[in-house]
C-alpha cells in the first residue's frame, strides 16, 4: 500500500527502483484527494454546533466526534477527548492556554468557531507549531444588527418599558414620562472600525444620517470614502460622540479601555454600546457612571463575567439593555461559522493554505 501511495504521489513510476529515482529528480506533485482519504484526520468538535460544517468534514472523509450535550465539556472531558484527536474545532467556551496546548502538542490544527480568539494562547501555539484559524466575516451582519438594536433599545428605554407592562404598571398617558432620545443627525463614535464596526456605521449613516467618527490603529479608507468617516483620537471620540460603540478585539491594550476615566470624558447624554468582549469595559465603573448619570445609557451584548448574575444592578436600570452574548445568533451566521471553521481543517488536510488563518 505504501508503494502505491508513493507512486501516485510522485507521478506513476513502474517499479521500486524508479520510484526512488523519481523522488530525487522529478518535480513534486501535490498528493491527490485519494491519498488524503487514506489517512483521515480525527476531528473533535466539543460543542453542539450546526451541522453545516460537520457535513463538509465528513464528506472530506474525516472522522468527526461531535459533543451533542447542551452543556460544554468539563475541563477533564476536553483534555481526555482532545488526546484522541488530530484536529480541534473549538469554541470560545474553552480556554486553550499554555497548559492545554502543551498537553496536546499532537494537535495538527485548531480552528475556532468564532471570529474572536482571545481564549487561545497564540504565542504558545506558535512555539508548538500548531496553526490557529478562525471564522471571520461569518457573523459581521448579525453582530452589526445587534449593536444597532441595542442602540435603539437604549435610546427609547425599550427593555425597561417592557418590564413595566409585565408588572402591570401601564397606566394613563403621561406626557413627560418615559422619554427617550432621537438619533437622527447625531454623532456615532466607533472604537475599532473593522468589518463589524463598518457595517454598524453603515446602518447608522443610512438610517439616521449620523456623523461617523472612529478611533483605529490605522486609517479605514473605505469608511472615509463611503461614509465620510473621520479618524480621531480616543479622547476626541469620547468627547464628541452621542453614541460610543466598541467593536475591538480584546487585547492587553483594550482590556478595561472603557473605565471610570473614559466615562467621565463622555457626554452626559451619551449612550455606550459594547458587542465586542465584556472585559473591554470595566463593569463596576460602568455601573457607577450610569448611577451618577455621567452617561445616559448603555447597551451590552457582552458582560464581565459571563453569564451575568441575575441580581446585577444593570438589569434593573431604566436606560440599559443587556442581551446574553447573542451577536452571532442567527441561523445564517451560525451556519457560516460552522462552514468557515470546517474549511480551515479541510484545507489543512489537503495541504492547502488555510482560508482564514490567525497564526
Amino acid at each position: 500500500m505504501r508503494l502505491k501511495i508513493f507512486i501516485e504521489t510522485f507521478g506513476g513510476c513502474e517499479n521500486e527502483k524508479d520510484t526512488y529515482k523519481s523522488a530525487k529528480v522529478k518535480e513534486f506533485v501535490k498528493p491527490s484527494t485519494r491519498f488524503y482519504k487514506l489517512l483521515p484526520m480525527k476531528v473533535l468538535v466539543p460543542l453542539n454546533i450546526p451541522d453545516a460544517g460537520i457535513e463538509l468534514l465528513k464528506k472530506e472523509g474525516l472522522e468527526v466526534t461531535k459533543w451533542t450535550k447542551d452543556l460544554p465539556m468539563t475541563k477533564e472531558e476536553l483534555y481526555e477527548a482532545t488526546a484522541k484527536h488530530d484536529a480541534l474545532l473549538s469554541t470560545s467556551n474553552y480556554r486553550l492556554d499554555a497548559t492545554f496546548l502543551n498537553a496536546n502538542k499532537h494537535l495538527k490544527i485548531i480552528s475556532q468557531y468564532a471570529a474572536g480568539y482571545d481564549n487561545i494562547d497564540l504565542v504558545e501555539a506558535k512555539k508548538l507549531g500548531i496553526p490557529i484559524a478562525n471564522a471571520p466575516n461569518s457573523m459581521t451582519d448579525a453582530t452589526a444588527d445587534i449593536a444597532f438594536m441595542l442602540m435603539l433599545a437604549v435610546s427609547r428605554r425599550l427593555f425597561y418599558m417592557h418590564k413595566t407592562i409585565a408588572k402591570g404598571e401601564w397606566q394613563h398617558f403621561r406626557p413627560q414620562a418615559h422619554l427617550g432620545i432621537e438619533l437622527k443627525n447625531k454623532t456615532i463614535g466607533i472604537f475599532g472600525l473593522g468589518r463589524i464596526g463598518l457595517e454598524f456605521a453603515r446602518r447608522c449613516k443610512g438610517a439616521y444620517g449620523m456623523r461617523v467618527l472612529y478611533c483605529n490603529r490605522s486609517v479605514n479608507i473605505e469608511a472615509e470614502v463611503a461614509l465620510q468617516a473621520q479618524k480621531v483620537t480616543f479622547d476626541e471620540l469620547l468627547a464628541q460622540s452621542d453614541v460610543v460603540s466598541a467593536h475591538c478585539a480584546l487585547t492587553e491594550a483594550t482590556k478595561h479601555k472603557f473605565d471610570a476615566s473614559a466615562f467621565k470624558k463622555m457626554k452626559s447624554s451619551a449612550i455606550f454600546i459594547n458587542t465586542s468582549r465584556g472585559q473591554v469595559h470595566h463593569e463596576k465603573d460602568l455601573i457607577a457612571a450610569l448611577e451618577s448619570e455621567e452617561i445616559w445609557g448603555a447597551g451590552l451584548d457582552v458582560t464581565d463575567p459571563e453569564p451575568m448574575k441575575k441580581d446585577n444592578p444593570l438589569l434593573s436600570m431604566k436606560r440599559v439593555a443587556v442581551t446574553p452574548h447573542i451577536g452571532s445568533a442567527t441561523v445564517e451566521a451560525r451556519n457560516l461559522m460552522s462552514v468557515f471553521a470546517a474549511k480551515n481543517i479541510i484545507a489543512f488536510h489537503r495541504g492547502e493554505p488555510l482560508p482564514y488563518p490567525v497564526s
